[in-house]
């Protein structure tokens, strides 16, 4: 099962999209990359994922353009803010799906403030991708 994670930065929501479905089941191919790839892994969402116990500081940030030869059975965009453009995947691709989440490395205002923003957002992909993994993947379903 080969399942990439779109966003634009690659640097937080896809990431941990990312390290949540390898979670489940260490044998799925998942990879995640971004319109806009930033190059690098967002501190916070290292942290936040560290907690669950999920490391995630070896991954990287990869342009989408590396993944457009390869074939998928999921493609999956996590883009949520209503401004934000959602990459778009032209490669062969089996299912395309959305689950959106708003971006919280654009929180602003205190450190604790923003530090929940990454907590709630990790939970909310974290429940979401479990519920994906349930319906479309596991052995269960």
């Amino acid at each position: 099962m080969n399942i990439l994670i779109l966003c634009t930065g690659n640097s937080c929501r896809s990431q941990m999209a990312h390290g949540f479905l390898k979670s489940f089941d260490k044998d799925l191919k998942v990879f995640s990359a971004g319109t806009e790839a930033s190059g690098k892994l967002n501190d916070k969402a290292i942290a936040v994922m560290k907690e669950t116990g999920i490391d995630i500081s070896h991954h990287t940030s990869d342009p989408v353009k590396k993944y457009l030869k390869e074939e998928w059975d999921f493609v999956i965009t996590v883009c949520g803010d209503a401004n934000e453009v959602c990459p778009a995947f032209v490669g062969k691709v089996k299912t395309r799906l959305h689950i959106g989440f708003d971006d919280p490395s654009h929180a602003k205002g205190s450190n604790e403030f923003i530090m929940s923003e990454f907590y709630r957002v990790r939970d909310e992909i974290k429940n979401q991708f479990y519920e994906f993994y349930i319906k479309n993947l596991s052995y269960e379903n």
